[in-house]
């Protein structure tokens, strides 16, 4: 087996807390400062900021598969215990962006999973920024292979 993706645990339960933890932090230090009420946009922009992140959040990094592995003409999806199985040939399309942080793959079926018709992953990082994976392109260039044979 042949891991092709990378561990999201710090995006989908460290940075939360942090983001959320600082909001309530920035909060209770403005009401408990001192003797006089604090000013309105205290109450209005961390409750803002908190619907902001957390849309953000559920769009980018909470629907990421913790592992994907590649073996053989199919992928293992295993995330929060459970696994699927998907046979490349079942695979409709593959999105990449290498830009995005994490590098985000989308991987689009034929037919609907437990996980869903989408699934979504965080590509392994490069030190050289805007670096595309060597393993994510091969992989794309085996389903296009696949595909052109049927």
């Amino acid at each position: 087996m042949n891991k092709i993706s990378s561990n999201p645990f710090f995006l989908k339960k460290v940075f939360p807390i942090f983001w959320f933890g600082f909001l309530v932090f920035f909060v209770a230090c403005a009401i408990f400062k001192g003797n006089h009420r604090p000013p309105l946009p205290f109450f209005i922009v961390p409750p803002v900021m908190a619907v902001l992140g957390y849309s953000v959040m559920k769009k980018l990094v909470f629907d990421l598969i913790d592992e994907v592995y590649e073996e053989g003409d199919y992928l293992i999806f295993r995330n929060s215990g459970k696994e699927v199985k998907v046979h490349l040939r079942d695979i409709k399309n593959v999105s990449y962006q290498n830009i995005q942080n994490p590098p985000r793959v989308t991987i689009t079926l034929r037919c609907e999973t437990d996980f869903g018709k989408e699934l979504s992953f965080a590509a392994p990082r490069s030190f050289i920024p805007f670096k595309k994976n060597k393993k994510i392109e091969e992989l794309i260039d085996r389903i296009d292979l696949i595909r052109t044979q049927n």
